[in-house]
């Protein structure tokens, strides 16, 4: 069985070539390329990418590839409309996670969250160093940094709870962080917010995975096509990265736009995501 250090050393590996074959998708690197980056022969990355990616690397450079020439996501596509021409599975990954989703007090939001005390540890993801924060109540923060970037990651996180106590304890965050990446369990969820915040980011659990959305279509469905600017501010402020689908908002013209935690990221979460539903519709 491998151990805790050895399996962040995996997760560390796939997140490098994930950031390389993002960034270089137009290039077409072939697997040998990603797999020395990871340090790995072939055969072992193909493996290990798979297992913690849910799509094999081809699967995934084909969904980049979809994405940036076909423009496949363009308008709010729901769909990659050629995804099976390029070799990717007919089989959707089935998810097991369950969110339990509870809204802070407006008393305790009023208050910059005085007199809360949150844990916050890093944990190693294929999108990156992830930061997760929880409450006793359940988790009220998941961010992602690039190795150096931790430090600063914590600081702009910890800015929403400007009055909690922060405290660093990797092992209250470890178990929540293990049902994230192993897509298995229930996440208890508190969010931390304003009235609209709370109602715009739960409007974005209303996108399945393998579908987009853009900006006015979340905020028609909150209550007008005109509060689209005032939607995407508060979508800007999810707490709650890759659970809380922000990810999945584009801008009307089908660009990915800002994105919190990185552009490239962002394309990469859409990216696995659409690798393993290209059935969705």
């Amino acid at each position: 069985m491998a151990t805790s250090e050895e399996k962040s050393e995996s997760y560390r590996r796939i997140a490098r070539a994930i950031r390389f074959l993002t960034a270089h998708t137009q290039a077409q690197p072939s697997l040998s390329e990603a797999a020395r980056l990871a340090g790995l022969s072939p055969f072992h990355f193909q493996r290990q990418f798979s297992r913690l990616a849910g799509v094999s690397p081809k699967a995934f450079v084909c969904a980049l590839t979809l994405d940036r020439a076909k423009r496949a996501l363009r308008r709010g596509s729901n769909v990659f409309d050629a995804a099976l021409d390029c070799g990717l599975s007919g089989a959707s990954r089935l998810h097991d996670l369950c969110l339990k989703i509870e809204a802070m007090t407006p008393g305790t939001y009023a208050k910059g969250g005085a007199g809360l005390d949150i844990s916050y540890g890093f944990h190693p993801s294929i999108f990156g160093n992830a930061l997760l924060m929880v409450t006793p109540r359940g988790l009220c923060g998941l961010a992602f940094a690039d190795q150096g970037e931790e430090a600063a990651t914590l600081t702009d996180m910890g800015a929403r709870w400007p009055h909690a106590r922060l405290i660093a304890d990797d092992k209250a965050t470890a178990p929540i962080a293990q049902r994230i990446f192993s897509q298995k369990g229930e996440i208890p969820i508190q969010l931390f917010g304003t009235p609209w915040q709370i109602k715009a980011w739960q409007a974005l659990l209303d996108i399945p995975e393998g579908k987009v959305a853009t900006y006015r279509q979340v905020a028609e469905k909150i209550c007008s096509a005109r509060a689209a600017r005032a939607t995407g501010a508060a979508i800007g402020r999810n707490p709650i990265a890759l659970l809380i689908p922000c990810h999945r908002v584009l801008a009307s013209d089908g660009a990915l736009t800002g994105y919190h935690w990185g552009v490239e990221r962002k394309r990469a979460m859409l990216a696995c995501e659409a690798a393993r539903n290209p059935s969705v519709r």
